[in-house]
């Protein structure tokens, strides 16, 4: 999608739908604002249900303090005025009360974007505001000293976070991602501290950004590479509305013919990710004019090395991802599906997606269809693309429960026993 083209009233209406319907702000909670070339304020109105906006509520403040609309704009008005007043360089500003969030707010702390490798190159620095009373100039002035020092995320005592971005859509991706920072922090502090990474983990991340692949033009698309974009296509969006994945992170690819597969993109939102946005790879070479996910060569080792894998799937749940930055091991002896599907779960070092990638796709037999990778992420294959999603699904809905566990008694996993006779009645072993 070229989000840059839509009116400004339509890029609010959007964004406001993705926050509102995947639950990080309320009926009468949050605010988003876009400053346009003109010098003109448009903002979110006051008193008007968030989960039921049209083109029509979105209100202007001109540069010369005339509003143009249906209702009075939001009562966080004055504070997105003086942002852009103290940040021309900002364009647009995103406020929201998502519960992860509001978890830190009230404990007045930072959630750590240093659990994973990409978060804090997508976050940046992360500033905090002293408490002030909402939709008063003192909130303005105590959000504006923060962002005066260059930071462009403010979370807010008590209260929320607020990004300024140089687009609607760069401060949502900022909001996104510091919310599932949050609910990873949360779900690892269940059951125990998470390690941080270090500044050689991040190092040998930053030495991995390019991608260098030589070129080729396909000839043709067949009837069979069509239908599996179109299938891709389908279950990454699902995974996005699923919270498996966010705007940007989370890969999808699927063999094709012989040593060619397709690939997510880099750097292009997975909830309007089209047919024409997949990577084809073929014979070690990319398709022209297109960047494949990061993860490309890994993807290449896997399905040169294990012909029953057909489907691959790297994500970061946050329930699954908990067990990625804790040390101890996920079990998925619970209940039978969990068995069934995940078998046995090993937990490769951070750097094993980075270096010996032979190694690492070595370790995807049969009976190891999943691995969890340390402070990175999870790796899932399968015979197909349903099977692939299926086993993230599960894994992330069986860590969720396990987590749940904790507060309400010791976990009893299923015995040995019991295993042989899922193994025997499933053919697993």
């Amino acid at each position: 999608m070229q989000f840059h083209f839509l009116h400004p009233a339509d890029q609010i209406i959007l964004i406001m739908e993705r926050i509102y319907g995947y639950g990080m702000t309320t009926t009468s909670g949050g605010n988003l604002s876009i400053l346009d070339d003109k010098g003109d304020i448009w903002i979110t109105p006051a008193g008007v249900d968030k989960g039921s906006l049209k083109r029509e509520d979105i209100i202007c403040v001109q540069a010369d303090g005339t509003i143009v609309g249906h209702h009075k704009p939001s009562s966080e008005f004055p504070f997105h005025q003086l942002l852009y007043r103290t940040r021309p360089d900002l364009r647009a500003v995103v406020h929201a009360h998502p519960p992860a969030l509001v978890s830190f707010s009230i404990v007045r702390k930072i959630p750590h974007t240093h659990l994973l490798p990409n978060e804090y190159d997508i976050c940046g620095e992360v500033g905090m505001a002293a408490y002030a009373l909402p939709g008063s100039y003192e909130l303005g002035e105590q959000i504006a000293a923060v962002l005066a020092k260059g930071i462009n995320t403010v979370m807010l005592e008590n209260h929320g976070v607020v990004v300024g971005g140089t687009d609607l859509f760069e401060a949502f991706k900022v909001f996104e991602t510091l919310e599932y920072c949050a609910r990873l922090e949360i779900e690892a502090n269940r059951i125990g501290r998470p390690t941080l990474l270090s500044e050689g983990s991040l190092d040998l991340v930053r030495a991995q950004q390019d991608i260098h692949m030589p070129t080729f033009v396909p000839k043709a698309f067949s009837t069979q590479e069509r239908a599996l974009r179109r299938d891709m296509c389908k279950f990454i969006k699902r995974s996005y509305d699923q919270r498996l994945f966010t705007s940007t992170q989370g890969t999808f690819s699927q063999r094709l013919d012989g040593d060619a597969f397709l690939i997510t993109p880099y750097g292009v939102d997975r909830k309007y990710l089209e047919v024409e946005d997949l990577v084809r790879i073929e014979g070690g070479e990319v398709q022209e004019g297109m960047i494949p996910s990061r993860s490309v060569s890994l993807h290449q080792s896997i399905y040169e090395m294990h012909p029953h894998v057909n489907s691959i799937i790297i994500a970061h749940p946050p329930h699954i991802m908990a067990f990625a930055v804790k040390d101890c091991l996920f079990d998925s002896r619970t209940i039978p599906e969990s068995y069934i599907l995940l078998r046995n779960i090993p937990k490769l070092p951070f750097a094993s997606v980075y270096e010996n990638l032979k190694e690492t796709a070595a370790v995807f037999v049969e009976n190891t269809p999943i691995v969890i990778v340390e402070n990175n992420c999870v790796i899932v294959t399968g015979q197909n693309l349903l099977t692939a999603f299926d086993r993230l699904e599960v894994a992330e809905y069986s860590a969720k429960s396990v987590i749940s566990s904790f507060s309400i008694g010791e976990i009893v996993h299923i015995n040995d026993k019991s295993i042989k006779d899922i193994d025997s009645a499933f053919h697993l072993s």
